[in-house]
């Protein structure tokens, strides 16, 4: 009698170990390597034929192009996010905390693709479940069908007699495939069910939405090769016990993946909110030391957010250095052009750095709005609260232009704000439309000038 095979995966990268070991050979992770039992074939049990024919070759300029075309949602910030709509027979992930509003939104989705019909497989909740969640969220779809089923040749088989439009799976750690006898949640299951469901979307030109689990990291569970698979990849960012919402894309075959959708958790649902910069700027207090106004840019929409640093002196050999929402190593090179370049002692304190309304910031253009923040905090004086700043800044102390720097100007003016500091280089060749706005725009060479400008130096 044949032995059971023991294979140990990495559930990060999906690598094969024969034996266990702390620590995955191929993406360095540890403690990742989980055990996989595979039972022997049976011996009528038949192999997949292997093809000796050569496959169809085609070249680049004979391949006719696709008229695949895009679905709108009619919800806008998930258009945006999309890139301007659900692609025909594409596959998008969707991964976020638990309860912050993944299955309300694909209910939001059914009614919007109305007349096509629409697949819900739940794997985890009952159809008496998901019927109370409609009628709390006021939501009537004639074209929604439920399918309480977790084997994917079954749902399948669905797909094929229904032939809907749009096919949402909640979630893909619940289903499994009766080809391999391993449980439902293991790498083996949610790779091989995503690959079927994915083909089978792909053959059939429906739109297959997958909502997937998250690891306590934030990361989405499963192997990475699962994030490879999908067309899309659309993260919740937020926390479940904030009204707000952002999504964000992660991965977007069919456009960028720089865009941000704000929404708001409201007794109907989620629902757009459509000036986000009014949001990140909310409730701010001006006047108080370590707070300043960054102009971002997320994909093609200008944001104002808040950036908050607090610096005290610290109590320990080691001064703290925490920061949420921007990356660590970044302030530190802040911190060193300040002390190096403007002399602030920054070697004796505490810096805690927030961008406030949990977003993340990335691009270049944030560091003169983190560095103004932390020398108001240092030097006791608070930032001009009607002036908003942004640049990058190098090593030298000196201010490197930035993109979309128009793009910037139009939003503070338009929530009010009487003055921007740019670099330098950003004024030289503004529009003359831009230049009539009812704002001040300061161009500064070096990040001296520009604190300067912001009344903190």
């Amino acid at each position: 009698m044949a032995k059971t095979g023991v294979r140990y995966v990495c559930s990060i990268c999906g690598a094969v170990a024969l034996k266990y070991q702390g620590k995955c050979f191929e993406c360095q992770s540890w403690g990742t390597l989980q055990e996989i039992r595979e039972a022997p074939e049976e011996s009528g049990r038949k192999k997949r034929p292997e093809s000796a024919a050569l496959p169809v070759m085609q070249r680049l300029l004979d391949v006719e192009p696709s008229e695949f075309t895009r679905h709108s949602t009619g919800i806008g910030e998930l258009d945006r996010v999309l890139g301007g709509g659900l692609m025909q027979a594409s596959a998008v992930l969707v991964g976020g905390e638990p309860g912050i509003g993944k299955s309300t939104l694909m209910l939001q989705l059914a009614p919007r693709i109305a007349p096509a019909k629409v697949l819900y497989i739940s794997g985890e909740e009952s159809p008496n479940q998901i019927r109370e969640r409609a009628g709390r969220l006021g939501i009537r779809a004639e074209n929604l069908l439920l399918v309480p089923e977790v084997n994917v040749e079954r749902i399948i088989a669905a797909i094929e007699q229904q032939k809907p439009g749009l096919v949402i799976v909640d979630s893909i750690q619940t289903v499994y495939t009766g080809e391999y006898q391993s449980s439902a949640g293991t790498i083996t299951q949610i790779r091989e069910s995503a690959a079927m469901l994915i083909r089978k979307a792909k053959q059939q030109n429906v739109i297959l939405m997958i909502i997937g689990h998250i690891t306590k990291e934030g990361s989405l569970a499963g192997p990475k090769a699962l994030e490879h698979m999908v067309d899309t990849v659309l993260q919740f960012e937020g926390e479940g016990y904030q009204r707000y919402r952002i999504i964000r894309s992660v991965k977007n075959r069919f456009g960028s993946t720089n865009e941000i959708g704000v929404f708001r958790m409201e007794e109907n649902g989620l629902e757009e909110v459509r000036n986000p910069s009014e949001f990140f700027i909310s409730g701010r207090i001006s006047g108080v030391p370590g707070n300043s106004i960054l102009a971002g840019i997320e994909g093609s929409r200008a944001l104002l957010v808040e950036v908050q640093a607090l610096v005290s002196k610290t109590g320990y050999a080691m001064p703290q250095r925490i920061s949420t929402g921007f990356d660590l190593k970044r302030m530190s090179i802040i911190l060193a052009v300040l002390e190096k370049r403007l002399g602030m002692q920054t070697w004796g304190q505490d810096v805690f750095v927030k961008i406030a309304g949990g977003l993340k910031l990335v691009e270049p253009a944030a560091d003169l709005g983190i560095a103004a923040a932390i020398a108001s905090g240092l030097t006791d004086l608070p930032v001009d609260a009607s002036t908003v700043c942004c640049g990058e800044i190098g090593l030298a102390g000196e201010l490197r232009a930035v993109s979309d720097s128009e793009r910037r100007i139009r939003e503070a003016a338009h929530l009010g704000f009487r003055r921007i500091v740019l670099p330098e280089a950003n004024t030289r060749e503004l529009k003359a439309s831009v230049k009539k706005l009812p704002i001040a725009i300061a161009g500064s060479r070096t990040l001296q000038e520009a604190l300067s400008h912001l009344g903190i130096a």
